[in-house]
């Protein structure tokens, strides 16, 4: 197998495993700080162990990165514990958004006319799921306030999308990136902690499902993703990594049932089409930054 075919099953697990991450917070028993605490904590732990260039990349400014990471994965199991798992995953995609709108701000790059036309699409995406009324299942208690915690996640992750391209101009073998995730998920264990402990009622059922998501779903994934965008196209990394959003909601109704509404469908499509659009219109040139492991 060629050294790019390798590259190219890696990023495609990497995927996969990522899109793993709503449906695997469905199913464990606990609240959404123990899951988003203990979860960060083992991800620490994993990511440090899996990318030895993380040890060499802390930093103060890997430290600012980290702080909107963990404030990024902390809202991201809120919304998947109050809302649908197509919802939250649909909501936060929209980050480029925001990522067009302060990048001029906090990178000093001009917006492109073409990215007002994608502004505009993504927008209407966002007002499409927002202006779904869903009903509330077991899964999904109240998806409104989810969907507005999913929105704010996406905000939220366009400042941590910033950051990492921030932290990628210093080192090239991406250990500032690698260590912002490491601090990020330590910062939101610790701040998760006085909330998670002690665990009443834990199965051995919700440990393996945290063990799985600390370790697989994020650590084994982001090192899979990191070995494989060295070989791998800008355009085609970016349309494997779109397996992410496309299986979240599969995987959410085949393990739990779960239906979103038509709404939240179509405006999840013109989302989606949106940033493989932009994706595509990019094609010739490097991702913008390592997707974060969620």
């Amino acid at each position: 197998m060629t050294p790019r075919a390798r590259s190219r099953l890696e990023l495609l697990a990497a995927a996969v495993l990522f899109s793993t991450a709503g449906a695997a917070i469905k199913a464990c028993a606990l609240g959404a700080a123990p899951v988003a605490g203990f979860r960060a904590g083992v991800a620490a732990l994993a990511v440090l162990a899996l990318v030895p260039a993380a040890r060499r990349g802390f930093s103060a400014r890997a430290a600012v990165v980290g702080v909107a990471y963990a404030v990024t994965v902390v809202l991201f199991v809120l919304a998947n514990r109050l809302t649908t798992a197509a919802s939250t995953i649909f909501l936060q995609a929209t980050s480029p958004l925001y990522i067009v709108l302060l990048q001029r701000w906090l990178l000093r790059e001009r917006v492109e006319r073409r990215d007002l036309a994608a502004l505009a699409a993504l927008a209407a995406g966002l007002a499409l799921v927002l202006l779904d009324t869903p009903s509330t299942a077991p899964t999904a208690p109240d998806p409104r306030r989810g969907n507005l915690v999913a929105a704010v996640s996406a905000f939220t992750c366009a400042f941590m999308m910033i950051g990492l391209r921030w932290l990628s101009r210093a080192t090239a073998d991406g250990g500032a990136g690698a260590a912002a995730v490491v601090l990020g998920n330590v910062f939101a264990f610790a701040s998760m902690l006085p909330w998670a402990v002690p665990a009443h009622g834990a199965r051995p059922l919700d440990w393996a499902l945290l063990g799985y998501l600390g370790v697989f779903q994020i650590g084994v994934a982001y090192k899979l993703l990191l070995s494989a965008l060295r070989h791998v196209p800008a355009l085609e990394a970016s349309l494997l990594l779109f397996v992410e959003p496309v299986l979240s909601p599969v995987w959410a109704w085949l393990f739990h049932g779960e239906r979103p509404g038509p709404w939240t469908l179509a405006g999840g499509a013109l989302i989606l089409m949106t940033t493989a659009w932009r994706g595509w219109s990019e094609r010739s040139g490097p991702l913008p930054v390592t997707p974060p492991p969620e």
